[in-house]
């Protein structure tokens, strides 16, 4: 056996001696992403600049007719400084982040992939096809693919692969809808590997993501690695754009800054992985949970990430391997989808205050800080955001300027997407963040109110 991965790019060739230059792209690559990296720090110095000297003054100013709004302007400056002192230590940890490096294939340890499928159709088969794709040994892995009940011919797909890979690919059919928990159980009960990764059924992922996805396991103290979450069906409309923007944000800036306290929060459902000694320890209660006193049947990834984290293991970001995840085109579907997420958030949220004191002290600190800034300014966002239709209303004359402030405010998360991804699409960043103030608004206040709710809100 030759204990190697094979090449996973073709690399550049000198025109004139045919020889490979392998460094002038890693050179390039690096030099753009120090240039993203200063203006990102040139930005934030910007905006303590602009809280001081213009942002507070002129709100104070504009809430001077009003007395009970003063107090209000002054705690929201007050906020807005631990957010921008906190997005900084994010950024810090960001800058300093670093993928775990791939191991050869001698040191792969055997691997289970478990895809849990519900009237997926066609997509199925794609998802399948990419992991019997990898670059992993084919000897230390093995796929399971569940389908939960589908109406469709989901499972003559399925079928279909399994007769075609009988070694690799194992079929398991439910007569009934039983739910996607059930169908991950089901999975991880039949799994042989030390570790199990889970695919979304509409989700494809590279050659290299399964090997990527090990590596950090060789450490034994991780417990469930998360992968890098990107769209795959990106020219389908502006949805898709605008959600590559948030998806880049959330995986290569948050979950990257997260790792680096070893402590992420969400291991995502389309791609993650996780050791299976662990994960059979917390499995029957995870399947069982009930959140008061209603079974929770959606934000499975977020919940066992939790029970990870509550068995005193870490959690870790893997920026390397990557899965391609079709996404919404149509706001219902977007609005179904966010309500699902910012259900599973608010219950998992209240969970991780119990749990984050069995962190060791250093990610506890910053845990708590976070969450702490992060959480409560959501109360005081939609004060602010009350204050300021108060103020349309009495003074139309400031709508230009709030619509502008919008506008520029969206510029430094695309400073944050061009670092990660030098791209035209950063230029989605701005009609995404006028779509989540005029579309998505009224998602996280309308989850909190519904957090028991069963649906699974993905069909």
């Amino acid at each position: 056996m030759i204990c190697s991965w094979r090449q996973p790019y073709m690399a550049n060739l000198n025109e004139n001696d045919g020889t490979v230059n392998l460094e002038t792209k890693g050179d390039t690559a690096a030099r753009i992403r120090l240039l993203y990296s200063a203006a990102i720090a040139l930005a934030l110095v910007w905006l303590f600049i602009a809280l001081i000297h213009h942002i507070f003054h002129r709100s104070f100013h504009v809430a001077l007719p009003y007395p009970w709004a003063r107090p209000l302007v002054r705690l929201a400056y007050f906020w807005a400084w631990l957010e921008l002192l906190l997005l900084t230590y994010k950024t810090w940890l960001w800058f300093r982040y670093h993928p775990v490096p791939v191991s050869g294939a001698c040191a792969a340890l055997p691997m289970t992939v478990v895809i849990p499928a519900y009237n997926e159709g066609p997509m199925v088969a794609k998802s399948i096809a990419s992991v019997v794709g990898t670059r992993y040994p084919s000897e230390r892995l093995e796929i399971i693919v569940v389908d939960d009940g589908s109406r469709d011919d989901t499972w003559e797909h399925i079928a279909s692969a399994a007769g075609e890979h009988p070694r690799l690919v194992t079929a398991v059919r439910f007569p009934e809808n039983r739910g996607k928990r059930a169908a991950l159980q089901e999975g991880f009960k039949r799994a042989r590997g030390e570790i199990v990764a889970t695919i979304d059924s509409d989700s494809v992922i590279d050659a290299d993501t399964l090997a990527a996805m090990a590596a950090p396991f060789r450490d034994p103290r991780v417990g469930a690695v998360a992968g890098k979450v990107v769209v795959h069906n990106l020219d389908q409309g502006l949805i898709p754009r605008m959600l590559q923007v948030a998806y880049i944000l959330s995986f290569d800036f948050m979950r990257a800054a997260q790792s680096q306290y070893r402590t992420v929060y969400c291991c995502p459902g389309a791609l993650a992985a996780y050791r299976v000694s662990v994960v059979r320890r917390v499995l029957d209660q995870w399947a069982r949970q009930t959140f008061l006193g209603a079974a929770c049947t959606y934000g499975e990834d977020r919940a066992l990430t939790n029970y990870i984290l509550e068995q005193g293991y870490d959690t870790v970001y893997q920026g390397n391997a990557i899965v391609h995840t079709v996404v919404p085109t149509r706001y219902a579907k977007l609005c179904k989808m966010f309500l699902r997420w910012d259900r599973s958030f608010v219950r998992e949220e209240i969970r991780l205050a119990g749990i984050v004191w069995r962190r060791p002290a250093g990610a506890r600190a910053v845990t708590l800080i976070d969450k702490i800034i992060t959480n409560l300014s959501y109360p005081l966002r939609y004060a602010v955001g009350l204050f300021v239709m108060l103020l349309v209303l009495h003074h139309p004359g400031v709508i230009p300027m709030l619509l502008l402030g919008v506008g520029v405010s969206a510029l430094l998360p695309a400073l944050y997407y061009l670092r990660s991804e030098p791209s035209w699409n950063w230029i989605s960043t701005i009609p995404f963040s006028y779509y989540s103030m005029f579309a998505l608004w009224w998602i996280m206040p309308y989850a909190a109110v519904t957090v028991r709710a069963r649906s699974w809100l993905t069909r």
